[in-house]
């Protein structure tokens, strides 16, 4: 019988599955990180993808906005500001020209402190550093063709360049981080993000998806229409080491990176199983349902309609949100979630949603450390350990259900060939 191990909070659990059910062990195709990160943040930005490099973009007397991500982000800002200043220094912007804002989207403010960890001493008292949301002054840009308006704050609206930093990894609505996205929600007021993000609600808006996906292409309107002058961006690997750097134009140089992206955690399958077991990738990413969330994302495009998704997740904080906690106690149907989301957007909320749309589609066993009344409040189904819930499923599904197994489902897309 055919074994693997699938990580399991700070532990490794080992699993067998029948070999007669097994149709295979998704891995992705890990890239070695780089041996310099800054000489490969360097080659990107001397060879940007789509436009001119910043020392023909960038005149001395130019007010500068340079876009970083917040803590909750995993982008290695400390990485990519100081090639990045460098050669605006270089092109004679002095320091008082620049600005950096955090964009949060709707999350919290920073500490002080924390702005400082994250750009480090020497750039946190050199350069003006503000969170998006702390200027509560935005310049309206008038709306998309969607309908989103478009509302975005005054440092960056004001400021003759925009750049934009960020990593590239798949997201589940907006097909990919990066690019754009730190436009739309970064830079973006409440009202606008709010309102944007009710497009996740379509089955469109999905994970890996650019061309045709709604949510995104209301995003890089957005962006068009505000002006990006130049983007830089990263992809990391599993140990969050950089692979590649991709500098230029907002789209074609983004296109690039998400093409990296594919190829690392894109996998193609010619089947869906009745069963797909998944794993987050142990601690931190199966600390909480909220963030094992990710995870089941990926597993459902390789479950058939009315399939089973068996997850192994510690979840050792339970829930992990207030909201998203609330939302699911308090729907008394799954559509109730998705149409609470479709008349106010709200974090954690969106969330909710976002399992509500699994569970349409699959069953989901969650094995965890949680309650099993916990559990059942979050419309899943509780399991104490793997192998029950495998003979549960086997059971439910027959004994030639087929079975995919996802250790890293956290970074692994599996996507039916075309």
């Amino acid at each position: 019988m055919p074994t693997c191990k699938l990580k399991y909070g700070q532990q490794e659990l080992e699993i067998s599955v029948p070999a007669e059910n097994l149709l295979g062990i998704l891995y992705p195709n890990e890239m070695p990180g780089v041996p310099d990160e800054q000489a490969e943040i360097r080659r990107a930005l001397r060879e940007p993808i789509g436009t001119k490099p910043l020392n023909e973009l960038v005149q001395p007397r130019h007010r500068v906005a340079i876009m970083v991500s917040d803590i909750t982000r995993p982008s290695p800002t400390k990485k990519l500001l100081p090639p990045l200043l460098e050669e605006l220094a270089r092109t004679g912007v002095p320091d008082q020209n620049i600005t950096i804002v955090f964009g949060l989207g709707i999350h919290r403010e920073h500490t002080k402190e924390e702005q400082r960890m994250l750009l480090g001493e020497e750039y946190y008292n050199r350069f003006k550093c503000v969170d998006s949301l702390a200027v509560e002054d935005f310049v309206s840009y008038g709306e998309t063709s969607r309908g989103t308006p478009i509302e975005i704050c005054r440092p960056v609206a004001e400021a003759d360049i925009r750049i934009c930093t960020g990593n590239v990894e798949y997201h589940y609505c907006a097909g990919y981080s990066g690019g754009a996205k730190a436009i739309m929600p970064g830079a973006s007021s409440r009202r606008s993000i709010e309102t944007h993000h009710a497009l996740q609600l379509m089955p469109e808006s999905e994970i890996g998806k650019m061309e045709g996906n709604p949510f995104r292409e209301d995003m890089e309107e957005i962006g068009e229409k505000v002006g990006i002058d130049f983007i830089l961006n990263v992809v990391l690997n599993e140990k969050k080491e950089i692979v590649q750097a991709v500098a230029g134009h907002p789209r074609q140089a983004h296109v690039v990176g998400c093409q990296t992206i594919d190829r690392m955690y894109k996998l193609s399958i010619n089947t869906l199983a009745d069963i797909v077991v998944v794993s987050a990738g142990g601690f931190p990413k199966d600390l909480n349902v909220y963030q094992t969330q990710k995870a089941m994302e990926n597993a459902q495009y390789a479950v058939k309609p009315g399939g089973i998704i068996i997850v192994v997740a510690e979840c050792r904080e339970g829930a992990g949100e207030e909201v998203f906690l609330s939302w699911m106690r308090e729907a008394e149907s799954l559509d109730d979630i998705l149409e609470r989301l479709r008349r106010k957007f709200m974090m954690g909320g969106h969330k909710a949603a976002a399992i509500a749309r699994i569970l349409k589609k699959a069953t989901v066993y969650l094995v965890s450390a949680m309650e099993e009344e916990a559990v059942r409040e979050l419309y899943f189904v509780p399991k104490t350990s793997f192998q029950e819930a495998l003979q549960d499923a086997l059971q439910e599904k027959g004994p030639n259900a087929t079975v995919w197994v996802l250790p890293y489902g956290g970074s692994t897309l599996p996507r039916m060939a075309q």
